[in-house]
């Protein structure tokens, strides 16, 4: 029983310890010595939710503000789990108790099993130096059965992902994402892919200026940054951010992010621009993406975010990306720039987000005209494409109970056929809409059984679309 007490009182004084850390307020400190305790208080929060048994699943948030709701969501979570370990210390002590009275063995039983021993021993901690650097882990995983009308129903084990992290120090931080897509890879065919989505190192200067170079995530919208499946409604990800916004869309680059204060925070960056001799008419931009495969940087394209979280429960942002796409042609440069907004908004049991995205692109007509003297096929690409969508959920269950039911709805516009350069005709079938209505199921925060059903329809009176039925499984830890 002593060591289950001494490990209870030890979880107790961090708990407390932590806690105090968020809260307090230090204003005597110089502005940097904020980083350095909420890092060094992160490493503390990694460390105790190994030692209890609960694996972390949280990405590195940025700015100030979403770190601190980041940190005492994870307390709150390292809180319920020692509650559950004070409710059982009944039983832990009536079975020391039971243990001490019990007899000692016969001198003839045979010993326990070298191993047995070891792992009964207890194990061996770490000097602080060390536990500092032990990397954090986590994860997501999807599963999708898709079935469109008149089509083969597919199943399809979506997303593997594995998530690394490293402490160097608390102003220097690493952080990575590898995934696997459908499930299977083969040299040579059309199966899944192998992709590091991420991998960057943070050099924290100060709140308001901190460094990022590597492998990054566009900051452009709400799911490129934030893709997890338990994180958004629907089987599949919004069709905004497929062919609008290319999700997920990455590549190498560096640059700059900090929180403003009061609610404001941002990221800009310089990275790869995409490549216009793999844009489309049904696709827009996205065979153009790089993904960080000996990526052209003569002209580095510019992105970046705004988000603004000050008022409670909502969530505004707005993003950018701005490049030159044509290094691929002697004569030929289209200039890209997307523009984004974005809003989310939660009120009681009722959940709702919206957004907005076009982009431009120029010297189509000559890119078209190229692209087709190469291959023998006009591609038919957009000088403008948009989309939108509007999305409202309800949690049925009350915020008290783990589980969660929501019901949701989506309505989506998109259309990479928008403006057209001249001598060049819009393609109807590209003009699309989607009605999704859906219903998640949440047995644990960490999990999202979904199912929806999609009415998918475009302007084209020859080339018909199909609705679509999806259900799938998503987790994240």
């Amino acid at each position: 029983m002593v060591p289950f007490t001494l490990r209870r009182l030890l979880l107790a004084g961090l708990l407390a310890l932590s806690i105090s850390g968020v809260h307090a307020q230090e204003p005597s400190r110089p502005a940097g010595s904020v980083e350095e305790r909420l890092s060094a208080l992160q490493d503390k929060i990694i460390r105790l939710e190994r030692q209890v048994g609960l694996a972390s699943r949280h990405s590195p948030a940025d700015g100030i503000e979403a770190r601190l709701a980041q940190l005492e969501a994870r307390i709150a979570d390292l809180s319920e789990r020692w509650e559950a370990s004070l409710a059982a210390a009944p039983v832990a002590a009536q079975t020391a108790q039971a243990e001490v009275a019990a007899p000692p063995p016969a001198a003839s039983a045979p010993a326990a099993p070298q191993a047995a021993q070891i792992s009964a021993s207890p194990a061996p901690q770490l000097p602080q130096s060390e536990q500092m650097s032990t990397p954090p882990y986590a994860g997501y995983m999807e599963m999708h059965l898709n079935n469109a009308q008149a089509e083969p129903t597919l199943l399809d084990f979506h997303r593997f992902v594995l998530l690394f992290g490293h402490s160097f120090s608390p102003r220097m931080k690493f952080w990575s994402e590898l995934e696997i897509e459908h499930g299977f890879i083969e040299g040579g065919e059309a199966s899944g892919e192998v992709a590091v989505e991420q991998a960057f190192v943070d050099f924290f200067l100060k709140p308001q200026l901190n460094f990022r170079t590597g492998i990054l995530l566009a900051p452009v919208g709400i799911l490129n940054e934030r893709h997890e499946p338990p994180s958004f409604f629907g089987v599949e990800r919004p069709f905004v951010d497929t062919v609008i916004i290319p999700s997920t869309w990455f590549d190498a680059g560096f640059g700059i992010h900090g929180d403003l204060g009061r609610g404001f925070s941002y990221k800009l960056y310089a990275m790869a621009p995409p490549d216009a001799a793999g844009f489309s008419a049904g696709e827009g931009i996205r065979g153009g993406r790089q993904h960080g495969l000996f990526s052209v940087f003569n002209s580095p394209g510019v992105t970046g975010r705004v988000e603004y979280r000050g008022v409670p429960r909502l969530t505004l942002g707005s993003s950018f990306f701005s490049a030159n796409t044509g290094f691929n042609f002697p004569s030929l440069d289209p200039r890209l720039s997307l523009f984004e907004l974005d809003a989310r908004y939660r009120r009681g049991r009722a959940e709702f987000r919206g957004q907005f995205a076009q982009y431009w692109l120029s010297q189509t007509g000559d890119l078209n005209r190229t692209l087709e003297l190469q291959t023998g096929i006009n591609p038919n690409v957009a000088k403008s494409s948009l989309g939108y969508y509007l999305e409202a959920g309800y949690h049925l269950l009350p915020f008290t109970q783990t589980a969660d039911v929501v019901p949701f709805f989506r309505y989506e516009k998109f259309n990479t056929q928008h403006r057209m350069a001249g001598g060049f005709t819009a393609l109807p079938q590209f003009d699309r809409s989607a009605y999704t209505l859906g219903l998640t199921y949440r047995p644990h925060p960490d999990i999202a059984i979904k199912t929806d059903y999609q009415f998918l329809r475009n302007r084209s009176t020859v080339v018909p679309i199909s609705n679509r039925f999806n259900m799938g499984v998503g987790w994240w830890f």
